[in-house]
């Protein structure tokens, strides 16, 4: 009854949209234009021609225009021999998982260029399966790297409801297989995951996702065990992160491509795409994507109809005027990760509010694409990659402040009008469906170095730290064993005012803290792992371990029982210690006298039973202490 109820409301409302960024900061909003004001500034003389319902949310969603672009051409009839569901289904629909690896079972069985492997099972036991595709058929790590090529990794269904990647893909590997692209893999290898969070792709139904148009049914956004995939990639908690992470060890590709639908506001963009910035840990790979790879995808896009845009988001959703802002993730993203680890990632953003069929049809031209121009620009791509891997940098940021950016951006945006709403009381926004242009508006980034630390030779972690230790391989960190005890002089830090998170954030309890550092002498036990900082993840190493850096385990709570005291110092002793210890120590008891003058320490008796203890040889000298030690600068 609930749902008939929802349903038949969905039906009836007329808002135009309701604008929740769960996926990523939210993207512009066009200019608030008076609600009295009826003419907009266009790029079109006509306003769109509303399409007939398709989807249960359609009446509740923007105004949406008739498409048609040369990428059509890539669909086949849905009876061809070799039609996906999706072209079977009139566009409309995306199909479940065991229908999804039937299809794929069976166009694997029949060519010698494909193979299926399992980076193994979720939460809920399915495989997460990985077709391989190669000119030659070799379908192993070693035979890959040996073969020389460009490996490409395309990743789909990270976030399961948005699952374009996985038809466009299916569709790609079928007109590779049968329909006269094999020579796209002539030059390079494709690695292809059709579904990651495979439990949420099965949590479907045709009310999840109700700010995306289509498919009918969509999977959920998260894990079986409600974990976000695209926030886990530095923790790497659930299962299904560390089998693509142990998968990107493994296969070593050279390209990694994320593919997502957006929240968000209305515009003309139906592809949206971006990847690390210029200022980031991977400059080279930076150049190789914004000089090589972003022309030519987009001249491919544009030539067959769609629409590419960068991925960029609003400052001010109610006012356009003030910009755009240009995002610079950490490494809890896959393209924060892939900047992180020098692996080039680029996260795709199709626009949630163009129907199914166009985005999956944008997203194989884009694939389509990657393949060609991958292969024609090989050399430089490697060439990068190694420049990034072995830079080994003297200083390194890991926070980032906001900037104005020196060059502003023309935003192809959608006309609208706010109206002051009964429902909530607020302004609500009421898309045209009108093609709006905003010239040269101002971009602003987390682009300006905040937090600088030197590069250590290395870093040391007691062996009691297994699990910090476990996660740092999952990663493929390197790092060696002390064999026997040493001596050694180090840096530590030591944290004060812990500040935890007010509620769990991806089933963590996160923590930021004061923090200082001083030379220590310290003997590390046998079994102590050593971390080499002049490796080619060695910045990934800095990114985990230096506890200010946003996504460090620290911050992620690794670490949180060192703020747990665990011996005590009963009243009557501590009087008498300290009595001692001001008759054996003159300069403790000018230090006493000056904390006296705080009229509010004077007056706590416990805080000035406690500076005693603090100070005494009975207080835990490993209390708030980091037990991750530095090699000297």
């Amino acid at each position: 009854m609930l749902r008939a109820q929802l349903s038949c409301l969905i039906s009836t409302l007329l808002f135009s949209s309701w604008v929740i960024a769960a996926d990523n900061p939210p993207l512009p909003t066009p200019q608030p234009i008076d609600s009295n004001t009826t003419e907009l500034t266009s790029d079109a003389e006509h306003s769109p021609v509303p399409l007939a319902n398709t989807y249960i949310n359609d009446p509740i969603l923007p105004p949406i225009a008739e498409w048609s672009g040369n990428s059509e051409s890539l669909l086949v009839e849905p009876d061809a021999p070799w039609a996906t569901p999706f072209e079977q289904q009139g566009y409309q629909h995306s199909p479940d998982y065991q229908t999804t690896m039937l299809w794929l079972d069976k166009l694997v069985d029949s060519s010698d260029m494909l193979s299926k492997v399992s980076l193994g099972e979720s939460p809920q036991g399915r495989d997460i399966w990985m077709i391989v595709a190669t000119h030659s058929g070799d379908n192993t790590p070693q035979a890959l790297l040996e073969n020389g090529l460009a490996t490409v990794l395309v990743q789909a269904g990270i976030h399961s409801g948005e699952i374009d990647g996985k038809d466009a893909g299916m569709m790609l590997l079928r007109d590779i297989a049968f329909n006269g692209k094999s020579d796209l893999l002539k030059n390079t290898n494709l690695l292809f995951i059709p579904i990651l969070s495979t439990d949420g792709h099965e949590r479907s139904d045709k009310f999840n996702r109700v700010n995306q148009r289509g498919p009918v049914n969509m999977g959920w956004r998260t894990t079986a065990t409600n974990l976000n995939l695209n926030r886990d990639y530095a923790k790497a908690d659930a299962p299904e992160m560390q089998h693509l992470i142990s998968a990107i060890n493994i296969w070593q590709p050279d390209l990694y491509i994320d593919v997502h639908v957006t929240d968000g506001i209305d515009y003309q963009y139906d592809v949206t795409f971006g990847y690390n910035v210029a200022q980031g840990y991977s400059p080279n790979a930076f150049k190789w994507l914004d000089t090589v790879y972003r022309p030519e995808v987009e001249a491919a896009l544009t030539a067959q109809g769609h629409v590419p845009g960068p991925l960029v988001f609003a400052i001010d959703n109610a006012d356009m005027q003030q910009g755009l802002s240009l995002w610079n993730p950490s490494a809890r993203y896959s393209n924060g990760y892939g900047d992180a680890r020098h692996l080039p990632t680029i996260l795709i953003e199709n626009h949630s509010l163009k129907p199914f069929k166009q985005r999956v049809l944008g997203t194989y031209v884009m694939l389509e694409q990657t393949l060609k121009t991958v292969a024609a620009h090989t050399t430089k791509l490697k060439s990068a990659i190694y420049a990034d891997k072995f830079q080994h940098p003297t200083n390194v940021t890991i926070t980032w402040q906001k900037e104005l950016q020196q060059q502003g951006w023309d935003f192809k945006g959608i006309g609208y009008q706010l109206e002051q709403s009964p429902i909530s009381g607020n302004k609500v926004v009421r898309w045209s469906g009108v093609p709006t242009l905003y010239p040269n508006l101002p971009v602003i980034g987390n682009t300006k170095a905040d937090i600088q630390v030197s590069r250590p030779d290395a870093y040391y972690i007691p062996p009691q730290w297994q699990n910090v230790i476990d996660k740092l391989s999952l990663h493929g960190i390197r790092m060696t064993r002390l064999e026997t005890p040493q001596t050694l002089n180090l840096t530590q830090y030591a944290f004060a005012k812990p500040q935890f998170g007010s509620k769990d954030y991806e089933s963590r309890q996160t923590v930021k803290a004061d923090m200082t550092s001083s030379e220590i002498e310290a003997t590390l036990p046998a079994g102590t792992v050593k971390i080499s900082t002049k490796q080619p993840l060695g910045i990934l190493a800095m990114l985990l371990l230096e506890p200010q850096a946003p996504d460090s385990l620290f911050y992620w709570g690794e670490f949180n029982s060192i703020f747990t005291r665990t011996e005590y110092i009963e009243a009557y002793a501590v009087e008498v210690l300290a009595a001692k210890m001001l008759a054996e120590d003159p300069a403790l008891k000018i230090a006493f006298e000056q904390a006296l003058l705080d009229p509010d320490f004077a007056a706590d008796s416990r805080a000035r039973l406690s500076w005693f203890y603090e100070r005494s040889e009975y207080y835990d000298n490993q209390y708030r202490k980091y037990p991750v030690l530095r090699s000297l600068d």
